[in-house]
């Protein structure tokens, strides 16, 4: 077997963009959508925390959903196996945007991925979750979201415990579907959830072994608190 070609890390991330419902063409050179989550793969990369983390994003060969072809879960499982190879066994957390979400979730039965933050994803109804027993789901969703259902979001991760997955659902003030809107917050919970599912800090407003940090029950942001980033002397 190939030696891994990075040095040791502590942990890694997958970035996943979102995309179309349904779409044969490949993303374009100017690709809004992964643009979108630089800003979060950039929040992660200057947080002490992740010093010791590789950070990467997911890249698809198709900018569709597209049915029972599920073409981007089978780019992030292409995506971790070739993490694997590069880095060995390290353990990963998948954070996804909508479309990207819904592909992390499906792609968490990978046995490297310890969970997934999720932003305003896409859980249609009937969405499989058997597979994500003792997996973190966090899922940051906007109420005004017109484009996927916070409600189904929801939903999902009371499916999720029920299979067995810590969860937990956090319920944004402003951002929409597009997280621009209070984009700050949304970079710092993401960066805090991410880090509590590598175990690298506490769950936001939780120890991981806090019963109360992980319910069914949304949370309001606002009744989060996050540590104070101190800028070096």
């Amino acid at each position: 077997m190939p030696q891994p070609s990075f040095l040791p890390a502590a942990g890694a991330v997958l970035v996943l963009h979102g995309g179309r419902a349904d779409s044969l063409a490949p993303p374009p050179l100017l690709n809004l959508p992964g643009l979108r989550m630089r800003p979060f793969a950039r929040a992660m990369n200057q947080n002490p925390l992740f010093t010791d983390v590789l950070i990467a994003s997911v890249r698809y060969r198709l900018r569709g959903w597209n049915g029972h072809r599920a073409d981007p879960v089978q780019d992030t499982r292409h995506a971790l196996e070739e993490l694997r190879h590069a880095a060995g066994p390290l353990p990963v957390v998948l954070v996804g945007h909508s479309m990207g979400a819904r592909a992390a979730l499906r792609a968490a039965d990978n046995p490297q991925v310890r969970g997934v933050v999720a932003l305003a994803p896409w859980c249609p109804p009937g969405e499989p979750t058997e597979h994500l027993a003792d997996r973190m789901i966090m899922a940051l969703h906007d109420e005004a979201d017109r484009i996927t259902s916070a409600t189904d979001t929801w939903n999902y991760l009371a499916r999720a415990h029920a299979a067995g997955a810590h969860v937990r659902g956090i319920r944004m003030p402003r951002g929409d579907h597009a997280m621009i809107r209070d984009a700050r917050l949304w970079h710092r919970l993401t960066t805090a959830c991410a880090a509590a599912v590598l175990g690298l800090a506490p769950s936001p407003g939780g120890d991981r072994c806090d019963e109360a940090a992980w319910s069914t029950d949304p949370v309001d942001a606002a009744d989060i608190t996050l540590p104070v980033r101190r800028s070096p002397n």
